[in-house]
C-alpha cells in the first residue's frame, strides 16, 4: 500500500512538472524548441525510478558512482542514463560504457581521463562542461573566464565530443546567474569552435526550472519535486 501511495505520488508531480514545463515553453520559447525533463534519482528506490520511467521519463540522472552501479541492473532499459554528480577520475572506468552523457567535466584532467577510457572502450563519449557561474568555492565547475580555453583544448581530443555546457547556479540571485549562464551559452555558440557543439544548456532543478527554461535551458534536471524529499544516507 506504502508503494502504491508513492507512486500514485510520482504521476501527481510528473503531470504537474510536464505541464509546467510546458507553460514555461509556450511562454518564453518557440513551438520547435526541445526541454528534456530528467529524473534525478539520488537516494530513489529503482522501483519509484521505473515507474517514472513508465509515466514517460526518458532520461536518469545519476549524482554517484556507487550508487548507479548497485541500481543500474534494476533499471528499465528504455531510459538512458547520465552521470550529473561530480565525477573523480578513478572512477571514470566504472561509468564509461553506460553513460549516454557526463555532465560534470570541469577540467582538462578529467577530460583526458574519460577521452582514454572512451577510447578502451570503443565510444565517443558525449559530454557537457560544468561552469561555476557563481564562482562558489562550495561547488565545482571551470570558471567562465576560462570555459573557452578548455573548450579548445578538449576539442584536440578524438574520443571526447562536448554537446554543450551544464551550471548550478547559486540559490540566491538564481535568476541573475541564468541569464549570465545563457549569454555565455550563446557566445561561444556563436564562435562555431572546432568539433564544440552547442546542442544542450542542463540547468534549472526542482526550484528554478521554470526560470531556467525562460533563460533557454534544454533539459531540466528534476529530483525532489517528482520524488518528494530526499532521503540522505
Amino acid at each position: 500500500m506504502q508503494m502504491e501511495t508513492s507512486f500514485k505520488y510520482i504521476d501527481e508531480n510528473y503531470k504537474r512538472i510536464t505541464y509546467e514545463i510546458g507553460e514555461a515553453k509556450a511562454k518564453y520559447r518557440k513551438p520547435a524548441d526541445e526541454i528534456t525533463f530528467m529524473a534525478v534519482t539520488k537516494t530513489v528506490a529503482p522501483e519509484a525510478v521505473n515507474h517514472a520511467i513508465g509515466c514517460g521519463i526518458h532520461v536518469l540522472g545519476e549524482n554517484r558512482v556507487q550508487e548507479y552501479l548497485s541500481k543500474k541492473e534494476l533499471y528499465l532499459p528504455e531510459a538512458e542514463v547520465h552521470m550529473i554528480g561530480h565525477l573523480q577520475t578513478n572512477k571514470v572506468k566504472y561509468i564509461i560504457e553506460d553513460m549516454a552523457l557526463i555532465h560534470s567535466v570541469d577540467s582538462l584532467h578529467l577530460a583526458q581521463e574519460i577521452d582514454r577510457h572512451a577510447a578502451r572502450v570503443g565510444k565517443v563519449q558525449n559530454i557537457l562542461i560544468e561552469v561555476n557561474v557563481g564562482a562558489e568555492s562550495s561547488k565545482s565547475g571551470v570558471s567562465p573566464d576560462a570555459l573557452e580555453e578548455l573548450l579548445l583544448q578538449i576539442g584536440q581530443m578524438s574520443n571526447v565530443h562536448v554537446q554543450g555546457l551544464m551550471a548550478i547556479p547559486p540559490a540566491a540571485g538564481s535568476e541573475k546567474f541564468l541569464c549570465e549562464m545563457q549569454e555565455l551559452y550563446l557566445d561561444i555558440s556563436a564562435k562555431k569552435l572546432d568539433n564544440i557543439d552547442m546542442k544542450i544548456l542542463s540547468m534549472g532543478m526542482s526550484g528554478d526550472y521554470a526560470a531556467a527554461i525562460r533563460y533557454g535551458s534544454t533539459m531540466v534536471r528534476i529530483g525532489s519535486a517528482l520524488f518528494g524529499a530526499r532521503k540522505y544516507t
